[in-house]
């Protein structure tokens, strides 16, 4: 015949104080009630001042790639005048082989 030991007060006071801990960890560790993905809230607006604080970055950007366009261009634009010159000719044969290669003569 098995008997259950009498209920003692200091294990009970303990027991009932994890129980209150692990829920008040289940608490913290499960997802709000109301709460959305980032991407499904709703937006919220901007200020003009904010507005007006990011057109200015984005034109200083276009700004600034328009200029390292322009002055990329430039880099590539003088050429020296002799090598122009020297390569008219080798330019003017690989015309000829060209046309050579893409034409239907090798067909007569």
């Amino acid at each position: 015949m098995t008997t259950t030991p009498p209920a003692d007060p200091r294990i009970e006071a303990v027991a009932a104080r994890l129980k209150a801990a692990s829920q008040g960890r289940a608490e913290a560790y499960a997802p709000p009630t109301d709460w959305q993905p980032i991407w499904k809230r709703p937006r919220k607006p901007k200020t003009v001042k904010a507005k007006k604080a990011e057109l200015a970055k984005q034109r200083k950007r276009l700004k600034a790639a328009g200029i390292r366009r322009f002055y990329g261009a430039q880099a590539r634009r003088p050429r020296l005048r002799q090598n122009r010159i020297g390569s008219a000719a080798a330019r003017r044969d690989a015309r000829a082989l060209f046309r050579m290669r893409h034409s239907n003569a090798w067909l007569w």
